[in-house]
């Protein structure tokens, strides 16, 4: 076993102790919105947002992009869990700003171990064997916070399968002064 393991194990283990009404929270968002934001463990949703269990649908990845994925999420959020507004957040410092679909690309095909960032920029830290699959992936890096809230709320309006009806607001989380900044233009699209 793992430090780490043993350490979630055991807050489980306290948290399931003091669970009691939460049991009978149901399925469905209380308040009824969604937020698509990024899985930095620097940004906390619940704090940021005012969010208990059971307030809203959070859903996290690499850069709180709208990947096919995260667009698949939110259509079940409102098609069949009620959500009827939704908001897209990146945030400042992000790390998905300190590469490219290239250098991952070519990070990968030189090993799978973790890499490190210096001065010079991205690293292998092993040797082989790498793989050439990570070609075939947008990674969805991001050169301009504005463009990239703007674009993932396009994406999403422009989406088939999501109502025109749905507001979605777009914004910045400032991880310097834990303030959410809003991105008009982005908030325009999503209108």
């Amino acid at each position: 076993m793992s430090a780490i393991r043993d350490e979630v194990l055991a807050a489980n283990k306290v948290y399931a102790t003091q669970f009691g009404e939460k049991a009978k929270l149901a399925m469905p968002p209380g308040r009824r919105f969604a937020i698509l934001t990024c899985m930095d463990a620097r940004l906390d949703p619940a704090k940021y947002a005012g969010l208990s269990e059971g307030d809203a649908h959070v859903i996290r990845n690499a850069g709180g992009r709208a990947s096919d994925d995260a667009i698949r999420s939110l259509v079940i959020s409102y098609k069949l869990l009620g959500t009827r507004e939704w908001f897209v957040i990146h945030h400042t410092d992000c790390g998905m700003e300190t590469f490219t679909d290239e250098i991952m690309r070519g990070l990968l095909a030189k090993s799978l171990t973790t890499a490190a960032i210096d001065a010079h920029g991205w690293h292998d830290t092993g040797q082989g064997p790498g793989s050439t699959e990570g070609a075939f992936i947008d990674w969805l890096t991001i050169a301009d916070q504005v463009e990239s809230v703007c674009a993932d709320i396009r994406r999403i309006r422009t989406h088939p399968l999501v109502p025109r009806a749905i507001p979605i607001h777009g914004y910045i989380y400032d991880v310097k002064t834990g303030q959410l900044v809003e991105v008009p233009e982005a908030t325009r699209i999503g209108a």
